[in-house]
Order: structure tokens, then C-alpha cells, then sequence
């Protein structure tokens, strides 16, 4: 076991991708569940949506016992990552309809509370506050890799969909496995002591300035993500369908690329940012960029197929660019002592409104169509940008 601070980031890293393959791995077989259980659009929806809010019901009770900071950092993460595994598997081996698998999907997002924040807690703990930016954007680059995982497990062979999730769930249990292990917590932010209970803390970092625009910045953001991810692929066909008269286009690869191969990029391009121009200046970049994507998107709806590959690099890299940004800026500006408690109540907050997106997107595009959508999501990024300015303007100290 090694305890190199570079190892010791690699290594978690390697647990967000392994461990977070559980969260769409339903969603990258939804079409063979909605062919076999004989599915409506509105109940699918349930597949992500009871992910969503597991998490924010596991990050709620993480939070109000400070899990994140009273327990062994690298076994909480390890026990979850298990438990996210064994829900996966059991939906794998024994669900045959909706009424089983939402409250599987549920409990996994559930424990998978106790692997992303865990993971951003640990990593913080091995870098240095100069280097942390980069550092979170592998963070949630590994984060984003981890999602898209299912898709590439699907596109390798032709596996049925217990196969694929039976395969995320044994991915989730190699990276729970490597966790308990090898992983272990770092200097930044030993005290000697275990903090004591202070659930509160959740609420009363909004008291101060820092964490508060540091949070509406988030939030923004989340407002957009997760929708975005959704149903990217449903904007894509809706195109081509009204381009080439053809309802059946295959998009699968052009959504891997924006969400994942892009969205990879975009990470470590905006934690590089963020450490060489500052926290504020590179996330008002990204949600700039990501919010122009929004109001542009109507233009693109039949648009050429390049430019459609242009619109989704460029957006799947910049909605996820400054994620890390809002992570390290607020294990900079809480308490020490409840950093892992601040950025499950962040992320409890920001994915809470992420089930809110999710199911009005559909809404506006059956009523208005998918053309134009995205513009749901547009006052996201404006309100993001808006907070992380003031917050480089914030008076420092």
C-alpha cells in the first residue's frame, strides 16, 4: 500500500469509475426495459429520477450524522460502493418490472451518497489547496467516466441487460474492494480528533458569504447537468428525425462522445483553469459557454450532422468543466473540521433539483417541442455565473 499523495488520487479516481457504473446503468439498458416491461416514456423517467433521489435521501442522512467527517473516510466509501454493487446485482438477477426496480434504483442512489462526496473529501485530503483544482477535475472526470461506463459495457458485445448490469454491479464491487484496501484518508485535514456531531452545519454555512455563492454557483449548475445527460440523446433523434424524416437514427456514439469523451476534457481543462486563472474566472467561463449552448440549441435542432457534433463537444465539455470548480472552492472556504459535511449537503441540494429538470424537460417538449427544450435550463448557468462572479469579488479572508 502506498501513501503517495499522486497514488493515493489515482487510486480513488479508480474507485468514482468503478463504483459509479451502478448510477445509469439502467438508463444504458432502458430501451430493452421498455420493450420487455412494456414501458410508457413517463415511467421510464423513473429509472434515473429514483436515483436522483436516493442520493439526495442518502446525502440528507449522511449529512445530519457528519458521516463524511466521524467516520473512516476510505470504509464509508468502501461499505457503499458494496452496497450499491449488491442493489445492481439483485436487479440483475431477480427484477421483471418497474414496481422491483424502482426501489433497487432508490437504495443504490441511496449508498452512492456515500461514494461521490466521500471521494471529494478524500482527495482534498491529499492536495494541497494550490493543486485542487486539477485534482477534483480528474475527480469528476473519473465521475463522468464512471456514469458513461454502462454504454461502453453495452457497445462491447452483444450482452442482454442483466448482463450489463450484472457487469456494472462487479465493477462497483472491484472498486469497493480497492477502497477498503488500498485507499486511505490524507493529511489536509487531520485534526487528531473525530469532530463532534453538528448536523447544523449543514444550514449554517449558507450564514457565510463563501460558502453561499459558492453553493448558488452549484446549484446553477446542476439545474442544467443531469437534464442535460437525460435527454440529450431524445433532443439528438427528435433532430434527425425532423431533418431526415427518419425516426430510428442511432445516436448513441455522438452521446458518448458529448457526455463522455468530451465531458472527460472538459473536466480537466476546467480544473486546470481553475488552479492557473482562479476559481471565479474559470467557472463564470463555463457556465457562460454552457448557457450560450442553451439558447443557441433551437439553431441546431436541424442542423447538419457537423454541426450537431460541434454544438454537443462543445457543450458536454463545458456543462461539466466547472463542477470540480464548485467542490474545491468550498472544501477552501468551509470549516475545516466538516469539509466532507459541507459537500454532501452541497451535493444533496444541487441533485435534489436535478429530479426537478429532469421531469420538466419532457413537459416543455411535448408541449412546445424538443427544439426547444433546453431553454428550461438556460437560467441554470446565468444565476451560476452571476454568484461565482460576486464570489471572486468577495472581499478575501
Amino acid at each position: 500500500m502506498t501513501h503517495r499523495p499522486g497514488a493515493q488520487r489515482a487510486l480513488i479516481a479508480a474507485v468514482q469509475v468503478l463504483g459509479l457504473a451502478v448510477w445509469f446503468s439502467a438508463s444504458a439498458v432502458l430501451p430493452a426495459l421498455r420493450d420487455s416491461w412494456h414501458l410508457s416514456a413517463g415511467a421510464a423517467v423513473w429509472l434515473t429520477a429514483s436515483v436522483q433521489l436516493g442520493f439526495v435521501a442518502g446525502a440528507i442522512t449522511s449529512t445530519a450524522f457528519n458521516l463524511a467527517d466521524r467516520v473512516k473516510a476510505h470504509l464509508l466509501m468502501a461499505v457503499c460502493a458494496a452496497l450499491a454493487a449488491a442493489c445492481t446485482a439483485a436487479f440483475a438477477i431477480g427484477v421483471d418490472g418497474l414496481a422491483g426496480a424502482v426501489p433497487l434504483r432508490f437504495l443504490t442512489g441511496v449508498f452512492l451518497a456515500g461514494v461521490y462526496p466521500v471521494g471529494m473529501k478524500l482527495t482534498a485530503s491529499w492536495t494541497a489547496s494550490t493543486r485542487r483544482g486539477l485534482a477534483f477535475g480528474v475527480m469528476i472526470g473519473a465521475l463522468t467516466l464512471g456514469s458513461a461506463l454502462p454504454h461502453l459495457i453495452r457497445g462491447l458485445g452483444e450482452l442482454p441487460w442483466r448482463g450489463v448490469m450484472g457487469a456494472a454491479a462487479a465493477c462497483a464491487a472491484v472498486g469497493a474492494l480497492l477502497a477498503a484496501v488500498l485507499v486511505r484518508e490524507g493529511p489536509q485535514f487531520a485534526h487528531g480528533t473525530t469532530p463532534r456531531p453538528y448536523p447544523r452545519y449543514a444550514l449554517t454555512m449558507f450564514r457565510e458569504r463563501g460558502p453561499r455563492l459558492v453553493n448558488l454557483g452549484y446549484f446553477g449548475h446542476m439545474w442544467e447537468l443531469y437534464a442535460l445527460w437525460t435527454w440529450l440523446p431524445s433532443f439528438l433523434i427528435a433532430g434527425a428525425a425532423a431533418r431526415t424524416g427518419r425516426a430510428d437514427t442511432d445516436v448513441s456514439l455522438l452521446a458518448f462522445l458529448a457526455i463522455g469523451i468530451a465531458g472527460v476534457l472538459g473536466c480537466l481543462a476546467g480544473g486546470w483553469a481553475a488552479d492557473r486563472f482562479g476559481r471565479s474566472p474559470a467557472a463564470v467561463a463555463a457556465l457562460a459557454v454552457s448557457g450560450a449552448c442553451c439558447l443557441v440549441s433551437p439553431l441546431f435542432f436541424t442542423a447538419a450532422p457537423a454541426a450537431v457534433v460541434a454544438l454537443g463537444v462543445v457543450w458536454g465539455a463545458a456543462v461539466i468543466a466547472d463542477s470540480g470548480v464548485f467542490s474545491t472552492s468550498l472544501s477552501e472556504v468551509a470549516d475545516k473540521r466538516y469539509v466532507g459535511t459541507a459537500l454532501t449537503a452541497q451535493t444533496a441540494i444541487g441533485f435534489a433539483l436535478t429530479v426537478v429538470t429532469i421531469q420538466l424537460v419532457p413537459v416543455v417538449a411535448d408541449n412546445v417541442g424538443w427544439r426547444w427544450a433546453f431553454w428550461l435550463l438556460t437560467p441554470g448557468p446565468l444565476v451560476g455565473a452571476w454568484a461565482m462572479r460576486a464570489f471572486g469579488r468577495r472581499p478575501a479572508g
